[in-house]
């Protein structure tokens, strides 16, 4: 069988190296700034807080109207840093999961929204650009989804640990989010599926389908798939679906799906898919050129500054040895799990939940299931999007309908998969 690629290393050269970069120090800088306060009780205005940094290529903070490489703004600090708390996440392996080394690897999503996906380098965060639209919609539902996340330890949601921005000096501003990830980092995934319960357009045409593509509801369906819980387990998982899905609707969310990863226990890590494929980066300061004064614009050509930035820092690579002072190194992954996974009902069973034959006993596949795509609200752009769609006939069943119709119909199909 062919290596499976699963993403594009993110080294020297690459367009994003340096947007990655600094996507990190200011995750580094912001997080260690807040937590080296005393804890204290959250206020109202946590939720609407907006802290802005400047920085250096090199990463050296500057002071307010100098020059600048790029700028930072963290948003809601404390309320995320309740939220690493609630599941557990320590801001020193937090900072180390994503500062230690740099980058493992991009991902393009398998949505249509265009967002890219970076691993941290121990696979156990995911950084997720996202749209100005869908970061504006988050920020409004933020006050709403930490309730949430407090009082739902088990929930299936997406756990975001992070919301950001980076601004390069001629303007481009990249909104992220940085979130748990719902697959292992010790188990290969043999099959994954993205389940939102609609049938049009769900289907991956069996000529596009490559060793670990993600497949969709209409081919979770026609091959007769199930995910074989066992009573006990199905109606846990069912009572969590529902809690989580009632706040996907009261907040107006659409468009969410089920993550479904599948490890088949007796094929077990015989691909080693990540240890294969996946490599760790980490930038000497030394390698990184120092932007010259610009006038905030656009290099001519339409280059983005992440592009020009990237090839002034190519035209210095012969200061230091071999790729700019950025050694690769194999990627290390614990079979120790984390402990925002060791303590949740759906995590703890080699990291996700195992199946349960008919007979009562363990089944041969372990399951990793989170409720994805958070950010996407059922505004006007959908409701028009319904009506078009609609005229095909096929309105019930499309992706654009309504909040409670949606999860009305998710929690309905997702039934039916068990």
């Amino acid at each position: 069988m062919d290596a499976v690629l699963v993403g594009t290393q993110i080294k020297e050269g690459h367009a994003n190296y340096l947007l990655m970069y600094d996507m990190l120090t200011g995750i580094r800088v912001s997080v260690s700034r807040c937590h080296a306060k005393p804890d204290r009780v959250l206020e109202e205005a946590d939720f609407n807080a907006a802290h802005k940094l400047a920085f250096d290529v090199t990463g050296n903070e500057m002071l307010p109207k100098a020059s600048y490489d790029f700028k930072f703004k963290d948003y809601a600090p404390w309320i995320f840093r309740h939220i690493r708390e609630l599941f557990n996440v320590e801001a020193p392996d937090y900072l180390l999961s994503l500062t230690g080394k740099y980058v493992l690897s991009e991902l393009g999503s398998p949505g249509k929204s265009g967002s890219f996906f970076y691993f941290s380098q121990d696979y156990r965060f995911i950084i997720k650009t996202i749209s100005k639209t869908e970061h504006k919609f988050f920020r409004r539902i933020l006050k709403g989804y930490y309730e949430h996340m407090k009082a739902n330890p088990e929930t299936l949601i997406s756990r975001i640990f992070g919301l950001h921005r980076v601004k390069l000096p001629g303007g481009q501003k990249i909104r992220f989010v940085v979130m748990g990830n719902v697959f292992p980092a010790n188990k290969d995934v043999h099959e994954t599926y993205d389940l939102k319960g609609s049938t049009v357009g769900r289907r991956v045409k069996p000529e596009n389908i490559k060793p670990h593509s993600t497949l969709k509801d209409l081919n979770f369906i026609e091959m007769n798939r199930k995910l074989q819980l066992g009573e006990r387990k199905k109606e846990l998982f069912m009572e969590q679906l529902e809690r989580d899905t009632l706040f996907l609707q009261i907040s107006n969310v659409m468009d969410y799906s089920l993550l479904v990863g599948v490890h088949n226990l007796l094929i077990g890590n015989r691909e080693n898919i990540r240890d294969n494929h996946l490599v760790a980066f980490e930038p000497s300061p030394e390698s990184l050129v120092r932007r010259q004064p610009s006038s905030g614009r656009l290099a001519s050509g339409g280059s983005s500054p992440a592009r020009v930035r990237s090839r002034s820092l190519s035209r210095h690579r012969s200061r230091s040895d071999g790729a700019g002072g950025v050694e690769p190194s194999r990627a290390v992954f614990s079979d120790d799990m984390p402990p925002e996974k060791s303590n949740s009902l759906f995590y703890r069973e080699m990291g996700g939940v195992i199946s349960v034959s008919e007979n009562g006993l363990e089944g041969d596949e372990v399951y990793y299931l989170g409720i994805i795509d958070i950010f996407t609200e059922y505004n006007m752009t959908k409701k028009a999007e319904h009506f078009f769609k609609s005229l095909a006939g096929n309105g019930r069943n499309i992706s654009a309908v309504n909040a409670v119709a949606y999860g009305k119909r998710f929690v309905s199909f997702l039934e039916k998969c068990l």
